[in-house]
This record gives C-alpha cells, sequence and structure tokens, in this order.
C-alpha cells in the first residue's frame, strides 16, 4: 500500500509530466518543486526539475518530442 504523503508526490509528479511534455515547463517546474517540498529525495522529481530549468533557459525546437538529449556526462 502506498502512504498518502508518496500518493500526493505521485500526483503532482504526473501533472509535472503532463505539463513537461506541453513545453509548459515553467508549471511543470512547480509542481516538481511542490512535489520535492513534500519528499526532497524523490529522484524522478530532481531530475525533471533540473531539465525543467534547462528547457526554461535553452527552450527546445518547436517539432520537440519529449525526450532529453545530455549534453555531457
Amino acid at each position: 500500500m502506498i502512504s498518502q504523503e508518496k500518493r500526493k508526490v505521485l500526483d503532482l509528479f504526473t501533472e509535472g509530466r503532463k505539463q513537461y511534455k506541453l513545453m509548459n515547463f515553467e508549471a511543470a517546474k512547480s509542481y516538481f518543486a511542490k512535489a520535492l517540498k513534500q519528499d526532497p529525495e524523490d529522484g524522478p522529481s530532481k531530475v525533471y526539475y533540473a531539465r525543467c530549468k534547462h528547457y526554461i533557459e535553452n527552450p527546445p525546437p518547436e517539432d520537440w518530442d519529449g525526450v532529453f538529449i545530455m549534453q555531457t556526462k
């Protein structure tokens, strides 16, 4: 059984992913930040929060398919 706290993190992450796929990176970043407030160690939210910051500063092309391409190791 999943805890109420983890369920809330999952719901916030899910909404963040929806916004991310729609290229609404500011909104997505906000959802991932809320998830991290609930669980600062949530790995997926950390990753997507960082990706949103990247895409806010470096917008992807209009035909972006949602794939993140690492530039460095």
